[in-house]
């Protein structure tokens, strides 16, 4: 456990260090995809044919969906009076029920990737994310990734454009988006490299197509539909184009067709000879797409990865000592038998400890263009890397690779000890009556908190995740004049407590909410002693 570290923050600055709980949540669902403590983001896109609800034969793929629920939430907004965007608006049924959203693909993407949101993820960031790992893993370039979406309490209004619709009305829909003709030529053409249109949603777009790879009759952009390339634009300056929105039957509803030709085809023959001009536009293009978000809301910074990264971090008092545990991720690194990296941390007596740390795996990012080492200082609860005397406690660490120091710039990587999880927590014993169970939070003595309390993440009324606070009493009497931690405890019976679901522990100091980053399971408590 990291002590404490601060959830409220006011503002985030431009110099991410560790520890920072939204930037850190951020970073790792943003690029621990593949492998050791990898996010469950990338796995739904793994191989980029997969399709969750039904068999690879039916022609679809979540990366097409993916990527167009998150054009179909941001299209609501309204760049003069700064309404509707990236909001997640779009995961409401009365959104997904309007015409202009036809198809089921929305209700899967956020049944897919909703359980990926958290205190610090936003609905709507898990659907950038969503997006920006689907295009970056299925061949498409890096894209510049914000947090900080505010998710939406209702529906915005209609605006996402048709097919039907004439060049005129998509042209000032892409404005009122905040794109400019040229850029709606290439939104739409970044978007339609992946995917196609359902003739179950679409009839009159798609006919019955009869083929058994394509079970679901979705007639395809181009003829890699679950690979970014610029195959759109080429085959369709060539004229070899299968894209159901240029060459359909009906010539109404062919508003790609309408797009593309707008400007006398310069954009697109650009795209289809230079495929890094049209990668290059991609990127740029999707990341201004997943910012246009309502007005009053402030992303972070461009999310780039700590090139060392403590990660899970524990501390847990047992008796007079403090259990002490963790990881730490070496970004761009490999795995090298040869490498020797040691942890060093600080007490409060300001002596400075050391241990060798060992190799724990590999992770991979953004189709494997960029690799983790991770070392770990745990190894389980009964053999921990370190106990340490809870008197001295711990203030900080530090790494060297190979006699390197990594300290973060010399600020070295801060650990608070002030409230952690105690282990006299139990669960009922065989005589409930005399002890139902408790939960311990033990509090160091000279920290001086107004509230502790347990969170369990639920959500509100709009299926938003929120932090749900059970208070815990403090000592009735004061702790022994020699005693480094006083114990607040919680009993269990008649608590609102769901054993079933992990909890953080918190604190109030000052006014200022903090917030543990471990978690723990009620379940797991052994009982208590008679």
């Amino acid at each position: 456990m990291l002590g404490l570290t601060l959830f409220a923050c006011a503002a985030i600055t431009n110099a991410y260090s560790w520890p920072s709980p939204q930037l850190d949540a951020l970073e790792s669902a943003r690029f621990d995809q593949f492998g050791h403590n990898s996010h469950g983001i990338a796995s739904f896109i793994e191989p980029c044919n997969l399709f969750l609800f039904g068999p690879n034969s039916t022609g679809r793929a979540n990366v097409a969906d993916w990527i167009r629920t998150v054009y179909h939430d941001m299209a609501t907004h309204n760049a003069t009076d700064g309404t509707g965007g990236m909001d997640a608006s779009i995961r409401f049924a009365e959104e997904q029920a309007r015409t202009e959203d036809a198809g089921n693909g929305f209700g899967h993407t956020i049944a897919t990737l909703f359980t990926q949101s958290s205190r610090y993820i936003s609905i709507a960031d898990v659907l950038a994310l969503g997006a920006v790992i689907a295009i970056e893993n299925c061949g498409g370039p890096e894209i510049a990734f914000r947090g900080g979406r505010v998710d939406a309490v209702a529906s915005n209004n209609p605006g996402v454009p048709e097919p039907q619709q004439d060049l005129e009305s998509h042209i000032a829909s892409f404005a009122r988006q905040g794109f400019s003709q040229v850029e709606m030529i290439g939104l739409v053409a970044c978007g339609h490299t992946f995917g196609g249109v359902q003739h179950t949603f679409f009839p009159d777009i798609v006919p019955e197509l009869n083929d058994p790879y394509s079970t679901e009759d979705v007639a395809h952009f181009d003829s890699t539909f679950v690979t970014f390339d610029n195959n759109i634009a080429t085959e369709y300056i060539c004229g070899t184009t299968t894209n159901p929105l240029v060459v359909g039957f009906n010539d109404t509803t062919n508003s790609d067709k309408r797009i593309f030709e707008s400007d006398g085809n310069v954009t697109m023959l650009s795209f289809a000879n230079s495929p890094g001009l049209f990668a290059s536009t991609c990127a740029d293009l999707f990341a201004r797409m997943l910012n246009t978000v309502p007005a009053g809301v402030k992303l972070t910074e461009i999310i780039r990865p700590l090139l060392v990264k403590p990660f899970n971090v524990q501390l847990i008092l047992s008796g007079n000592t403090l259990k002490f545990s963790g990881e730490v991720r070496f970004w761009d690194t490999t795995e090298d038998p040869t490498r020797t990296v040691r942890l060093l941390w600080e007490d409060h007596v300001g002596r400075i400890h050391n241990g060798t740390l060992g190799f724990s795996g590999v992770s991979t990012s953004t189709a494997g263009r960029y690799s983790a080492a991770w070392y770990s200082f745990n190894t389980n609860e009964q053999n921990p890397f370190l106990s340490i005397d809870a008197a001295a406690g711990i203030k900080s660490i530090r790494f060297t690779v190979n006699g390197k120091l990594e300290d973060q710039g010399g600020i070295g990587f801060a650990v608070q000890d002030g409230v952690v999880f105690s282990k006299t927590s139990c669960t009922a014993s065989a005589d409930a009556d005399a002890d139902p169970g408790h939960f311990d939070v033990a509090v160091r003595n000279g920290v001086h908190p107004t509230r502790v309390y347990l969170e369990q993440k639920s959500l509100d009324s709009v299926q938003r995740p929120i932090i749900i606070e059970i208070d815990i009493a403090p000592p009735v009497k004061p702790p022994p004049a020699n005693a480094v931690y006083s114990i607040w405890r919680l009993p269990l019976n008649g608590s609102v407590l769901n054993a079933f679901l992990p909890y953080t522990i918190g604190a109030e100091i000052d006014g200022v909410k903090y917030s543990t980053n471990d978690e723990h399971m009620v379940i797991d408590f052994p009982p208590c002693k008679g």
